[in-house]
């Protein structure tokens, strides 16, 4: 099968997390992403985390696909042969500070001049305009400012962090849908217009926040934290099983409320009037909660998920990886692979999402070595021959 994205290049600046993971996404899916990393030690992410032979877990996931390939970017040289990838590119994707790319003379103004119809996404801490421009930003700041760490967690607790970079991982997506929209918009309706897409990282939090900000505006609401609860969506909570875990409830649905209360054997509170609508269910919500977990508490986890399946309720265990890795649901949508590494060895690794039915995605290969794809890139992309290579080599612009 082809994939999607076949034929688009993709040059990729920058490094960690949400630039990164926005080129991950493209390359998932057939695009040609060439990862642009400083010689000597490239993406600090190599470096992160867990270490197997000498590379970096997550780096073999953030880099799948991607062709690595070293340049010095203060450099004129270096810069030259990144404006000769841009000639031939779809689309670059960057997260420098502000200001750091037009220093080096590869911002979008000078990169849109050797290509027009470039497609460049920017993705920054907070923004290209704005007070706040020139400073630092990071994933962690971004979900500060934009909401979500507020409302995280439980009211007698400080605000905790959630356990992945979700700030970063946000904004990658909303990267890839502002360039894939250019890509329509360039491509679909014939205009060969190139843009300039500004993605913030706090910005990408704050528009998952719902309707924080109208409840704020016509009632002075401060949405506060609530733990495991949805306020004002009931119930919907975590409760505790016999054995000691969790078990996630949703069900705020009418129907599904009275379908609930008669498989715990209280059809008492199914069929009271004061419980018909999510309205009323919310004003007595912690008194659901407490006969809800009074029925959880009494059975161990198998047999809530099985009297809540056959009634057809919203529930699910709250999941670790290693119960992940052997759930029937995620083996059999492939999203736990195997890839092999070599010979002796294999690493499981995610399954690409969406799932499409044509145009699927897939890893071809893992996080490549620094500077891997170099010399490839070079010769096949900007005819380079091998005595320049070298030459760039020895002077350690690549």
């Amino acid at each position: 099968m082809s994939t999607p994205l076949e034929g688009l290049k993709v040059i990729e600046l920058g490094s960690l997390i949400a630039g990164p993971f926005a080129g991950r996404l493209f390359a998932e899916f057939g695009a040609d992403v060439i990862k642009v990393e400083a010689p000597g030690k490239g993406d600090p992410l190599r470096d992160w985390r867990y270490i197997y032979e000498g590379k970096s877990l997550w780096w073999s996931l953030q880099a799948r696909n991607k062709k690595s390939v070293t340049i010095d970017l203060k450099s004129g040289e270096g810069q030259e042969i990144v404006k000769s990838l841009a000639k031939e590119a779809d689309i670059v994707i960057e997260n420098f500070r502000p200001g750091t790319l037009e220093k080096w003379g590869l911002g979008y103004e000078e990169l849109s001049k050797v290509n027009p119809e470039l497609i460049m996404v920017m993705v920054t801490g907070y923004g290209q305009s704005g007070p706040y421009r020139d400073k630092a930003g990071f994933g962690s700041i971004g979900e500060s400012m934009g909401g979500i760490r507020y409302i995280t967690g439980y009211p007698e607790l400080p605000p905790p962090r959630l356990g992945i970079s979700i700030g970063d991982s946000l904004t990658a997506l909303y990267a890839v849908i502002g360039a894939l929209m250019a890509v329509y918009h360039r491509d679909v309706k014939g205009t060969r217009e190139g843009q300039m897409i500004d993605v913030a990282l706090y910005e990408s939090v704050f528009s998952m926040m719902e309707s924080m900000l109208p409840e704020y505006d016509k009632f002075g609401a401060v949405r506060e934290r609530t733990g495991a609860k949805l306020p004002g969506i009931t119930p919907s909570n975590t409760y505790q099983c016999k054995e000691g875990k969790y078990i996630v409830i949703g069900a705020n649905g009418d129907a599904i409320f009275k379908r609930f209360m008669y498989a715990i054997g209280r059809e008492d509170l199914a069929e009271d009037a004061q419980f018909q609508d999510n309205r009323g269910r919310s004003k007595q919500a912690d008194f659901l909660d407490e006969v809800i977990e009074s029925w959880t508490k009494s059975v161990d986890l198998d047999t809530a998920m099985k009297t809540l399946d056959e009634a057809k309720v919203p529930a699910g265990p709250i999941y670790n990886i290693e119960d992940i890795v052997s759930d029937p649901q995620y083996q059999q949508r492939e999203m736990i692979q195997d890839f092999k590494l070599n010979e002796h060895d294999s690493l499981k690794i995610p399954g690409i999402v969406p799932k499409m039915g044509k145009t699927p995605g897939k890893t071809n290969w893992l996080g490549p070595d620094l500077g891997a794809h170099t010399n490839t890139v070079l010769t096949d992309y900007l005819n380079m021959d091998d005595e320049k290579i070298k030459e760039l080599q020895e002077k350690g612009i690549i």
